[in-house]
């Protein structure tokens, strides 16, 4: 049964899906609804055959976006989890267009609809991102001189996240 509203949706959603920590990131969810309402349009896509190449690269399109989601959430490392985000990022971007292109059998206004979820979800993806991202240190690789010397044995860090922080600076290749 087609959901009219995200509130009917998301009481849709199996708790296998809900209890899951991932759940808590708004765009997984805006995804995931985004996903179930592409279901409904591909298969009017379908129909018309000028549109049916389209209504594939949608419906692929929309379920990469929360599928590089679920993947980056599950990365370790704030600079892999980035990654998979761009990707869902690019994929978000991509059904966008696909919606565009599809709105004079779609309809203006569902055409419409489905750009807003997902600029949300482009909007969310946008401050993610940077965030994953804000440990890393983006510059050409350098010896740095901590107390005139390049010896980690002349670092005297005061706390153990000060020392971390120094050894990432002077050890880690990005």
């Amino acid at each position: 049964m087609k959901p009219t509203s995200y509130e009917e949706w998301v009481l849709s959603v199996p708790d296998e899906i809900r209890l899951d920590s991932l759940w808590k990131m708004k765009a997984y969810r805006l995804s995931l609804f985004a996903a179930e309402m592409g279901w409904y349009d591909v298969t009017k896509l379908m129909q018309d055959r000028r549109t049916r190449s389209l209504a594939d690269q949608l419906y692929r399109s929309l379920g990469s976006v929360g599928a590089n989601l679920a993947e980056g959430y599950s990365r370790g490392t704030g600079k892999d989890r980035a990654r998979f985000y761009e990707y869902a990022l690019g994929s978000a971007r991509e059904s966008r267009t696909w919606y565009y292109d599809a709105r004079h059998v779609l309809g203006q206004a569902v055409a419409a609809h489905r750009m807003q979820v997902l600029s949300e979800i482009i909007r969310l993806i946008l401050a993610m991102v940077p965030q994953q991202r804000q440990h890393t240190i983006r510059e050409q690789q350098q010896p740095y001189q901590v107390n005139g010397s390049l010896s980690h044995q002349d670092v005297q860090a005061t706390s153990l996240e000060e020392a971390s922080f120094l050894h990432e600076i002077l050890y880690t290749n990005d």
